[in-house]
């Protein structure tokens, strides 16, 4: 298979992170095509030419319709604000190319659903980036889950917090619109968790929730008065699930202290498995059984054991991060490329992943439960 050029539109963060994970996916995992850092995308000129030198790509351009209509482009990386998600990536899909969205996949629902139905009716493969459900430890707590380590599922408690927005005296910038970043706490945060709760336990079937905006107002980068936040600061939902399981979700960007506390509990008739991305090598399980004095939590610590884990480092304990996570999630797009197979999650799961998160805003506004099969 030819080497697969790879277009990435945005520098910051996630920018970083994709183009790492393009330029490590090969050497990590062997059995990838070869892919090579074709053309980068940020305004203006010069910096998108600063940093093609410093990530490797070969070519710099301030337009992103020209690196979208670059033939030696086959994948096009989306890591803008969220309001340019939708246009950037219907264009890919319409010039043939597979795309690979940084989460959620827009600002609103309708589109994430134009989106879904343009990659469906273009055959092209796509990945977003809910990378957290590629964390080894992750996939191996489905495994428990699958196999009835724990017995049935009948409860599922999650959070997700962080305080990037906790401080009063942080500028109000384009995440507190809603044109611009959509949903607030739920968008950025809380569809990390739904999309975890989708893995371990199933779809969720309806919700009642809550949400409120904790500063209702930030003050102008120019110091001339302040503007509205428009979005939640915090959400939470009571929620059902498709196969009769009942569980929780909340999820805050206004929680001092924590850095990114996406934590569950999976509680079953024979035990429960827990997780927190703090620690996110680590996964305790409980199992009711043995003599109940000796019966208490096993922390299980990441290694080989645990695929792919090993790919990266051949000894338990030493533990992966947030990059290594977004090589998986490369590489798995990579791979369903070249085998033509779906990646996961592309954008038919993120649109069920979002589906919730706006159920929940839905839910908090009309202060009714709501179905998702009705969206």
């Amino acid at each position: 298979m030819k080497s697969l050029g790879i277009g990435l539109i945005g520098t910051g963060f996630m920018g970083k992170a994709h183009a790492l994970a393009f330029g490590a996916a090969k050497a990590v995992m062997g059995d990838v095509p070869n892919s090579h850092l074709a053309v980068l995308c940020d305004p203006p000129a010069d910096k998108a030419t600063q940093m093609a030198d410093q990530f490797g790509f070969a070519r710099a351009t301030d337009d992103w319709k020209s690196l979208v209509s670059d033939p030696d482009v086959d994948i096009v990386s989306i890591t803008t604000p969220n309001n340019l998600h939708f246009e950037m990536a219907v264009a890919a899909i319409k010039a043939g190319k597979h795309v690979y969205c940084e989460k959620p996949l827009s600002v609103t629902l309708d589109q994430a659903r134009q989106m879904r139905d343009a990659a469906r009716d273009a055959g092209v493969k796509t990945m977003v980036g809910y990378n957290y459900i590629k964390n080894p430890t992750f996939t191996h707590a489905c495994r428990l889950v699958k196999t009835g380590e724990i017995g049935e599922i009948v409860h599922f408690r999650g959070w997700v917090d962080e305080d990037y927005q906790a401080d009063p005296s942080l500028l109000w910038t384009w995440r507190a619109k809603l044109n611009d970043a959509g949903l607030g706490a739920l968008g950025d945060l809380g569809c990390h968790l739904v999309s975890m709760a989708y893995g371990l336990v199933g779809p969720i079937e309806s919700l009642i929730a809550d949400m409120q905006t904790v500063h209702a107002t930030r003050p102008l980068a120019d110091g001339k008065g302040r503007a509205n936040v428009e979005n939640e600061d915090t959400a939470s939902a009571l929620v059902r699930f498709t196969n009769g399981v009942q569980g929780s979700i909340s999820t805050s960007r206004s929680a001092w202290g924590r850095k990114n506390r996406l934590a569950w509990e999976v509680h079953g008739t024979k035990g429960m498995i827990c997780f927190d991305q703090e620690r996110m090598n680590e996964l305790q399980i409980y199992r009711n059984t043995g003599d109940q004095s000796q019966q208490g939590f096993t922390t299980i610590l990441t290694g080989p054991e645990h695929p792919p884990y090993g790919n990266f480092c051949p000894a338990s304990g030493h533990q992966l991060g947030f990059n290594d996570l977004k090589v998986i999630e490369a590489a798995a797009l990579l791979r369903a490329i070249q085998d033509d197979t779906t990646a996961y999650p592309d954008f038919e799961h993120a649109y069920e992943f979002e589906k919730t998160i706006h159920a929940i805003a839905q839910s908090a506004r009309s202060n009714n439960r709501i179905s998702l099969a009705e969206l």
